[in-house]
C-alpha cells in the first residue's frame, strides 16, 4: 500500500478538562502519561497529543520541568511522534503558551486559529454551563507560527469554524509556517462548528491543495468525523482529550481502547495506519524532540 493511503491516527490523551472524575483512565502522572502513550503507539497511534497535568491535582499545569519529564519518558519508552498543546489550560498566558515550543522544540505543536466562545452546554435543556474566551489573536497566530519555524517544529492548524481556515490563508503570505499546512478540523466545541456534511466541504474547498488535515470531534462527533476522514483521505485523531467513551453510556478503558477502534475503521476503509515514521515522512517532520 502507498504512502498516500497511510492514514495518521493521534491520540490526545488527557486536554485541559477531562478529569478522572468522568474517566479514570485519564493521566495525571508523568508515569501514566507515558505508559497510556506506548500502549496507544502499540494499538496503533503515530502521534500523542499532550496537555500536561499537576499529578497531585489533576489541574492542567505550565511546568516545563513535569512536561519535559513526560517527553523524555515516552521518548525513551517508544518512537511515537509527540505533538505539544500550546493552549494549556484556561488562565494560560500567551507567554506561557508558546514557552513549550521555546524549550522543548517539539516535531508538532497545536496552534490555534482564532478566537472563539468556547462553551460547555447541557444539550438536552439548552443550558450553557460554563464559558469562556479561548483568545487567539492574529498577534498570537503570527509570533507562535514564527516561533515554531524557528524551533523545526510543525504547526497543526486548529480550525475551529471557518474564520480559522482564513486567518491562516490571510497571513500564509508572510512565510510564516512550516509548509505544507496540516490542518484539524476540530468538530462539536459550543462555540465552534458542528460536524455535518455541508460543513467539511466548505473546509475541504478551502484549504490549499497540498495541504494535509485531520479531523477531532467532540464527544459523540468523534468517531463520526473518524469514519469521514478515512473515506475521504484524511487522518483522525481520537482520546479521552475530546471524548470519555467508546461507545455510547461505555466509558472507554482508555485512549489506546479509541485507537484500537479508529485502525478498524481505517482497514474497513481499505487503508492502513500510519506508523511514527510513515507519519513523518507524510508530514515533513524532523525526527525526535530535543530533550
Amino acid at each position: 500500500m502507498s504512502l498516500a493511503d497511510k492514514c495518521i491516527i493521534t491520540a490526545a490523551l488527557a486536554g485541559a478538562a477531562t478529569m478522572k472524575s468522568q474517566n479514570p483512565a485519564v493521566p495525571y502522572t508523568v508515569e501514566e502519561f507515558v505508559e497510556e502513550a506506548y500502549k496507544c503507539y502499540n494499538a496503533g497511534a503515530a502521534i500523542v497529543h499532550i496537555h500536561a497535568r499537576d499529578p497531585e491535582t489533576g489541574l492542567p499545569t505550565s511546568s516545563i520541568d513535569v512536561l519535559r519529564e513526560i517527553v523524555k519518558g515516552i521518548t525513551e519508552k517508544c518512537p511515537i511522534i509527540i505533538n505539544l498543546s500550546t493552549a494549556i489550560g484556561i488562565g494560560a498566558t500567551p507567554e506561557e503558551r508558546i514557552n513549550v515550543v521555546k524549550q522543548l522544540k517539539p516535531e508538532m505543536a497545536s496552534l490555534n486559529t482564532n478566537s472563539m466562545n468556547f462553551a460547555l452546554g447541557d444539550w438536552k435543556n439548552y443550558q450553557i454551563l460554563g464559558e469562556t474566551v479561548f483568545t487567539n489573536t492574529f498577534q498570537m497566530l503570527i509570533e507562535f507560527a514564527k516561533t515554531m519555524k524557528e524551533c523545526g517544529t510543525k504547526p497543526e492548524l486548529e480550525v475551529y469554524d471557518l474564520g480559522g481556515v482564513y486567518n491562516t490563508l490571510f497571513v500564509r503570505n508572510q512565510g510564516i509556517f512550516v509548509e505544507p499546512l496540516h490542518y484539524q478540523f476540530v468538530w462539536g466545541v459550543l462555540g465552534g462548528c458542528w460536524l455535518d456534511l455541508a460543513n467539511f466541504k466548505r473546509f475541504m474547498d478551502l484549504i490549499p491543495e497540498d495541504a494535509t488535515w485531520s479531523t477531532c470531534g467532540v464527544g459523540p462527533a468523534q468517531f463520526r468525523g473518524a469514519f469521514i476522514a478515512a473515506v475521504e483521505g484524511g487522518h483522525i485523531r481520537v482520546g479521552l482529550e475530546d471524548n470519555i467513551t467508546i461507545k455510547k453510556g461505555v466509558l472507554a478503558q482508555g485512549s489506546w481502547e479509541q485507537v484500537e477502534k479508529a485502525v478498524k475503521i481505517v482497514e474497513l476503509a481499505d487503508r492502513e495506519p500510519a506508523t511514527p515514521d510513515e507519519a513523518r515522512q507524510l508530514l515533513g517532520l524532523k525526527g525526535g524532540p530535543e530533550i
